[in-house]
């Protein structure tokens, strides 16, 4: 039986019995019509037909900035336990944290046909802006708040601002390495954490205290040798767990022992982290969760065309190691 045959049987047109099995929006009485014809006939249109008229190919394109990262590596597990489980492949982009290449996979992807696009984005460049307005299907971005788009991402000032306190409660007084203020998530959101905190305490905020490193262990070490050396600070909250780890080398060879010397924290629950000679400090990020998020996301925006934007912000957990002097592990969810 093919699909003319069952409208006809149906009592309903063929566009209706279409949005029927892709989920669309139908009147009661269509549906109820549609779904008394399939007990009847077990009717179901193959897939490839259904891809036919869809033009869905069931496959989304996810642009990451390192495929190597750990906190990339979670986010693809969750969108790919989501993906998976409801038939959909996935077409990872590897950026290499180059913002000019996630525009071009962006716009390589808009050209491909497929039937959405997963976007772990870092800065939001004019470029950006007008590939993402050009993309005629659905987009979820992950890790950022980008106005007009379904977005997953966390709460980086809070566990900023929390972290930061706990370096203040347990007696330093901490100086701050961070990245770029374009990327408003790691960049700004946690700088401005850490400056909230420090108002809040009544300490000073300068401007000597405060640096901006890379993304890597290298220029974490680079920037936190150089910062010791002026400032000679008894803390160091870091915008991420691997520029904590770059520091905390710089600190070693410095000759201060860290968790006593000085108290550092980071932002992550990377395994590297936990592993270090003296275990970091930091705050769980769900990267894992808001993967599944934003696949669920996309597959609402998916069945629906006119669903409305949505954002989810997660929460956070702060984890306390040996680096800000803890005994054994401590970890207050927020």
């Amino acid at each position: 039986m093919n699909i003319t045959e069952f409208a006809a049987l149906a009592g309903v047109s063929k566009t209706a019995v279409s949005r029927y099995f892709n989920n669309g929006y139908l009147s009661a009485e269509k549906r109820a019509a549609i779904e008394e014809a399939v007990r009847r006939t077990g009717y179901s249109p193959s897939e490839a037909a259904r891809g036919l008229r869809t033009r869905r190919t069931r496959q989304i394109g996810v642009v990451l900035p390192r495929l190597s990262g750990e906190s990339s590596a979670r986010v693809v597990d969750g969108i790919s336990m989501v993906l998976g489980d409801k038939g959909y492949r996935m077409l990872l982009a590897n950026t290499a944290n180059r913002p000019e290449r996630e525009v071009e996979y962006l716009d390589a992807l808009r050209q491909s046909g497929v039937d959405g696009v997963i976007f772990l984005a870092s800065i939001f460049t004019p470029e950006h802006r007008a590939v993402l307005k050009s993309m005629h299907m659905p987009v979820v971005i992950v890790a950022q708040q980008y106005d007009g788009y379904s977005c997953v991402y966390h709460d980086d000032l809070g566990a900023a601002r929390d972290l930061t306190q706990l370096l203040i409660q347990r007696g330093s007084r901490p100086a701050y390495i961070g990245v770029t203020a374009q990327d408003r998530a790691a960049g700004l959101s946690r700088r401005e954490g850490y400056v909230q905190a420090m108002r809040q305490a009544g300490l000073p905020v300068r401007t000597e205290d405060m640096c901006v490193s890379g993304f890597g262990l290298e220029e974490g070490y680079a920037q936190a040798k150089t910062l010791i050396q002026a400032r000679r600070p008894d803390g160091l909250f870091c915008a991420t767990d691997s520029i904590a780890v770059g520091a905390m080398q710089a600190c070693r060879e410095l000759g201060l022992r860290v968790g006593q010397d000085i108290l550092i924290a980071g932002v992550g629950d990377t395994r590297m982290g936990r592993f270090t000679a003296t275990p970091l400090t930091t705050a769980h990020l769900h990267y894992q969760t808001s993967g599944q998020e934003a696949a669920q996301l996309l597959l609402r925006l998916l069945r629906s065309q006119g669903a409305g934007v949505r954002n989810v912000c997660l929460g956070y957990e702060i984890v306390e190691r040996a680096s800000t002097g803890a005994a054994e592990e401590k970890c207050e969810t927020l």
